[in-house]
């Protein structure tokens, strides 16, 4: 998706590796953007760390997007359409120049790690409850045999199961992958929930909190797909908060997720295939905890570990 071409597994594993760096340093150099003259003499050698992450991650990225622009100009009408070729094609009228290989590095990073270790945790998540709860799994399963699925399923086939999307939705709500949307900053004088807010003050939103708030969900803490189903006296849920806001993982309005609906479609899709080929269980005498860790994201502090076997029937 971002570079149009299928990587070998060595090119995904050195991306996936300094992507990782960049992923669990970012919060060592925060410090480095308060008084810069100061802190390149006092932390100079944070400094350097930050320009060889920065120097290795350039190394890894543009030579692929040197490629890719080789490709476009060779004008392969076969070739789909890359998040990376929009950048090469992308210009800022008012500096009247198109972006340079540093700023599309640091545009194909972002759109990496935000496609990626979001949904990669939020798949844990779920994953680590229908561990946990296997009454939840066998309904799952059921649902996708009862669909007619032979092989692989596919898009279309996950149209077609509402208690997987619920699954999905239930996961996003209990487990959000970050409990903070990126900050945001108003533009004017403002009043919010009773507090005063000055123009350009930073203002952030606690999802995670939103999504257990026991006024507006029923037991909030409990591991329930039955929620979000109709026909279980719950709802058909808008998670783009365009009638009301329950939970918002995404973000909401304008400024909400742009990758919504695709990660979406990843979580539906591994759920669906992971639990129609293999029954999970538990590890004999081991327990899934729930326990959280903070990294970039809210990840499980530990990791799920489950013994799979080929599902039959």
């Amino acid at each position: 998706m971002c570079f149009g071409d299928k990587l070998s597994e060595e090119q995904i594993k050195e991306i996936g590796a300094i992507q990782r760096r960049v992923l669990t340093a970012s919060g060592r150099f925060n410090l480095l953007n308060f008084w810069p003259r100061v802190t390149k003499v006092l932390l100079r050698n944070r400094w350097d760390q930050l320009f060889q992450l920065r120097n290795d991650l350039e190394n890894a990225l543009i030579p692929l997007i040197r490629a890719r622009k080789e490709a476009k100009n060779d004008d392969d009408s076969d070739s789909v359409l890359a998040y990376v070729d929009t950048l090469l094609d992308l210009e800022l009228p008012e500096e009247k120049r198109k972006l340079d290989e540093k700023e599309i590095v640091t545009l194909a990073s972002d759109f990496i790690n935000s496609g990626t270790d979001t949904t990669s945790t939020a798949l844990q998540w779920i994953m680590a409850n229908l561990v946990r709860y296997p009454h939840i799994q066998e309904r799952l399963f059921v649902e996708i045999k009862g669909v007619g699925i032979e092989e692989e399923i596919g898009e279309d086939d996950l149209q077609k199961m509402p208690y997987l999307k619920a699954v999905v939705l239930e996961g996003l709500r209990r487990h959000p992958p970050v409990h903070f949307v990126l900050p945001h900053c108003v533009t004017e004088d403002t009043v919010l929930g009773g507090y005063s807010i000055p123009k350009k003050g930073i203002v952030n939103f606690m999802v995670a909190d939103m999504g257990w708030d026991p006024t507006v969900w029923e037991d909030p803490m409990a591991f329930k797909p039955e929620r979000f189903m109709a026909d279980d006296g719950g709802e058909v849920f808008d998670i783009t908060g365009s009638r009301e806001i329950k939970m918002m993982p995404f973000g909401v309005g304008r400024r909400s997720c742009p990758g919504l609906g695709l990660a979406l479609l990843h979580l539906e899709y591994f759920v669906a295939n992971l639990i129609w080929r293999f029954e999970w269980k538990a590890m004999d005498g081991d327990e899934v905890s729930l326990e959280e860790k903070m990294e970039f994201t809210t990840v499980m502090k530990t990791p799920l570990m489950a013994h799979i076997s080929p599902m039959k029937g």
